[in-house]
């Protein structure tokens, strides 16, 4: 069996890696199929997906790595018009693409490494063809089974029974979250936090994405929900508007506060332009930032931790390793060159 044909396999591949991990120490057996990256010792697998899916795994460094602790698999569903080494990001230099400086997810991925010790923390970058998600999910009409068969090709490189997953998104990628959620009757158990990053631009009422979200919530107090969003609503770019009159997540995040204020406990907090609503023990949270100078904050939000805080809020974590749209805490974990898939 190839390892392209086990990385669809399910279990096979996870089984393999236990074998392995029995074979060595714990502490210093690396990944099956993994290869060692030249920033931080991590560990890091490219692969294909069909149709036309790239997909970037970065795990710990072997040394850090202990199959004895659990595994938390967080998907990161790329922007319209990013790439994967531009997500990840790197140092600044002469005539590199601004693209490369926005987000940073790789450095606040070993940011968050550094404090969360009991879990070995891992990330999966998913590129859709044409760079885009939206494009992508138009084009292929059975889009929404790809997805899970998708996440379940990445999955399949750990074993099932200690790893959870965190499906997150920034911008465009939001496309690829909400496929995953229309196609299942109900969200899976093994999703432990779903977070939207100025990413909820297709949230809809048709699609029962509340109803789901709700249901999925309540089963386990291990189930998260965020939100970060911004007043995108008069933001222009060459004298024209971004959004459309009903368009941009300011005006979904408003509609799904009210609509899980109408089903669940919600307490507001203001301080000035940023509001904050919790629900479910801290289990539900939207962060919304209102912009009465009418900046673009949509990659702002994300490069001022944003990551950081998708992956801690509602934990004792929060704000441990950087608060939501303060200053950036990973200055010093971003790699110098971009990353080579």
């Amino acid at each position: 069996m190839s390892l392209r044909q086990c990385a669809c396999g399910g279990a096979g591949l996870a089984a393999v890696m236990v074998l392995v991990a029995g074979c060595a120490s714990p502490r210093t057996a690396g990944l099956f199929g993994f290869v060692r990256s030249p920033y931080f010792d991590e560990q890091v697998k490219s692969y294909t997906f069909e149709p036309e899916v790239t997909v970037h795994i970065n795990a710990p460094a072997a040394a850090a790595f202990d199959p004895r602790k659990p595994t938390r698999l967080v998907i990161f569903a790329l922007p319209n018009g990013n790439t994967i080494p531009q997500t990840i990001g790197c140092q600044k230099a002469a005539d590199r693409d601004w693209h490369f400086y926005i987000q940073h997810i790789g450095a606040q991925t070993r940011r968050l490494r550094e404090v969360l010790t009991d879990t070995n923390l891992v990330v999966a970058y998913v590129e859709a063809g044409g760079k885009s998600w939206p494009a992508w999910r138009g084009k292929h009409e059975d889009s929404g089974p790809r997805i899970a068969a998708l996440v379940d090709s990445i999955r399949a490189h750990f074993p099932a029974d200690t790893t959870t997953v965190a499906l997150t998104a920034h911008s465009g990628g939001g496309a690829m979250l909400f496929g995953f959620i229309n196609q299942a009757e109900q969200i899976p158990d093994w999703i432990e936090r779903i977070v939207f990053l100025d990413a909820n631009y297709g949230y809809s009422e048709k699609d029962a994405h509340a109803e789901k979200l709700e249901a999925w919530l309540q089963r386990s107090p291990q189930h998260y929900f965020g939100v970060v969003a911004y007043d995108d609503r008069e933001i222009q770019v060459d004298g024209k508007k971004v959004v459309g009159p009903n368009g941009g997540t300011y005006r979904r995040t408003q509609e799904m506060i009210t609509r899980f204020g109408a089903d669940l406990p919600l307490t507001e907090k203001k301080a000035g332009e940023h509001g904050s609503w919790r629900g479910s023990d801290g289990r539900l949270d939207i962060e919304l930032f209102e912009n009465p100078e009418n900046k673009i904050l949509h990659t702002v939000l994300v490069e001022k931790n944003g990551f950081i805080h998708a992956l801690t809020f509602g934990t004792p974590h929060e704000d441990q390793a950087g608060e939501l749209f303060g200053p950036p805490t990973y200055e010093n974990w971003i790699q110098p060159e971009p990353a080579a898939l």
